[in-house]
């Protein structure tokens, strides 16, 4: 068995520029979401402006690969970047926000997103969020 930087290499050279990113801060969310995107389910996410006004090299970019992690830090999943928008809270469409693949329609999605980046589970409805696109190129378990 190849140790963890191992394998990190090799995706390295297989998927050059790749970032590695958690789709959550929990265990068991990340466990879910990365389920929801191995079944093609969830093939976007969007965090608010605000965490890549300092560091815009974080951002996704269109067609690059990027790595998504299991809560321990190893490769679960490789995906590419299908589009990135930036787009203020009220303008997100029902098809954007169910592409995240986790609520049953926009009201649950404008619920939740306000309640995980808002204050007190408000999100100002001119918040600017980055909402990428991607779709799954390797799922890494069947490596």
């Amino acid at each position: 068995m190849t140790d963890h930087n191992d394998n990190m290499e090799d995706l390295q050279v297989t998927y050059p520029g790749a970032g590695t990113f958690k789709l959550a801060d929990t265990k068991g969310r990340v466990e879910h979401l990365n389920r929801l995107v191995a079944a093609k389910q969830k093939t976007a996410t969007c965090l608010p402006w605000s965490e890549f006004e300092n560091d815009q090299d974080a951002l996704p970019q269109k067609g690059r690969c990027d790595i998504i992690a299991n809560w321990d830090g190893t490769p679960a999943m490789v995906v590419r970047t299908v589009s990135v928008e930036k787009i203020k809270f009220r303008h997100v469409t029902p098809q954007l926000a169910m592409a995240e693949g986790e609520d049953k329609d926009i009201e649950a999605w404008r619920k939740r997103t306000a309640k995980a980046f808002g204050t007190k589970g408000v999100l100002d409805r001119d918040t600017l969020l980055v909402f990428e696109t991607f779709e799954l190129v390797e799922d890494l378990s069947v490596r």
